[in-house]
């Protein structure tokens, strides 16, 4: 009876443990993100990025962002697509325009595990930006002013993360607050 007692209090510290480091994962729009899921399994299920789903399902990346990474996702929210110009995404979603959603897509991703901590010391060393190439081609400039990290595109545009740190099986996304642009 011990035997069974000790086992089952040390199945309980054990699952709470798991429960407190998955609470430690912030929420996205409104569902949990699972740090054992990956960037596609976890962004479906995010209310604030059906856009952003939509977008990469058209562009034929749900398969790479699958993949073993790793990634760095600044992903953009409902709201930041809804603030581009009337008809934009409904035009970027079209099939003959694959190749532009590919590229304002992959504009978003970097070929690294990059936490905030980890960029703030790159612009800190870089003294006071860092210069970020994406997946895409594009060269973001990274700063950082308190905790709250900002990325400018190639069109001088800013968005800011709005959640940072967003653990994934095979990178991280960063939530922010507009669509990064490639130049022309």
């Amino acid at each position: 009876m011990k035997t069974i007692l000790r086992t089952l209090a040390a199945s309980a510290i054990l699952l709470s443990g798991v429960s407190l480091a998955q609470a430690e994962n912030p929420m996205v729009g409104g569902a949990a993100m699972m740090a054992d899921k990956n960037i596609v399994e976890n962004a479906v299920n995010s209310a604030d990025h059906t856009t952003l789903v939509a977008a990469v399902k058209a562009a034929g990346l749900v398969d790479t962002l699958m993949g073993e990474g790793p990634f760095t996702v600044f992903a953009p929210t409902n709201e930041a697509f809804a603030a581009l110009p009337e008809g934009t995404v409904d035009t970027l979603l079209k099939p003959e325009n694959k190749d532009q959603l590919t590229k304002v897509l992959t504009c978003h991703v970097v070929a690294a595990d990059a936490m905030s901590a980890a960029i703030m010391k790159m612009v800190d060393d870089d003294g006071g930006a860092h210069p970020v190439k994406t997946v895409g081609g594009c060269m973001l400039n990274v700063t950082y002013k308190g905790d709250k990290i900002m990325i400018e595109d190639e069109t001088g545009g800013v968005a800011n993360v709005t959640i940072a740190d967003v653990d994934q099986s095979n990178g991280v996304i960063h939530v922010i607050d507009k669509v990064l642009l490639p130049k022309g």
